[in-house]
């Protein structure tokens, strides 16, 4: 059965940390919405590109220009099965919307799938819903987890962690691992 998942983006949102799962949840046949909060449906939130070239930490360049599809003030939390929280600069200052730490907390409390990768960690502490939780992230971000009384899974940029309902990652190259996870936890079946 398809479900319906609720993104929460904002400008500066990573460009593949949208692009891809929005794209891929959606070729699987799930129904997917992405709203940021002081936008409508049919505006866009610019993205960033950040690679990792060498440099002490990640590049960032000019992405695209993402299309949402649905009104933030419009929404109800309950109305959707799963979460995902893209990462870039949008969670750090997400995180100081009130509103977004309610809805957070709604997919937290009501055991509902969350998928966060890279900085999208910053929103699961400031939501306060990681006590007990093993969550990765991009590694500047450990702190924030611990902090919010997480343990902090250190692995491979390419690899996902699961704990639970919660799918995690450091960052875009481990979308194969992290999709593919999170999909497991959906209950999403895919026969070849």
């Amino acid at each position: 059965m398809a479900k319906k998942i609720l993104f929460i983006v904002g400008d500066f949102v990573e460009d593949y940390e949208i692009m891809v799962p929005f794209q891929a949840l959606a070729a699987v046949g799930h129904h997917v919405t992405a709203v940021c909060p002081n936008k409508k449906a049919g505006e866009f939130v610019r993205t960033a590109v950040h690679d990792f070239e060498g440099d002490q930490t990640y590049s960032e360049k000019p992405g695209h220009n993402f299309t949402l599809n649905g009104t933030f003030d419009a929404i109800h939390a309950a109305d959707f099965d799963a979460l995902v929280i893209p990462g870039g600069r949008a969670p750090e200052y997400l995180r100081l919307n009130p509103k977004v730490l309610e809805c957070v907390r709604h997919f937290a409390t009501a055991h509902k799938p969350i998928a966060a990768i890279c900085h999208g960690a910053q929103l699961l502490a400031a939501a306060d819903v990681l006590s007990g939780k093993s969550c990765s992230a991009y590694p500047a971000c450990a702190p924030e987890v611990t902090k919010a009384g997480g343990t902090y899974a250190s692995i491979e940029v390419t690899e996902a962690a699961v704990d639970g309902n919660l799918v995690t990652a450091p960052a875009w190259p481990a979308h194969p691992q992290w999709i593919a996870k999170f999909l497991e936890v959906l209950g999403t079946k895919i026969t070849l």
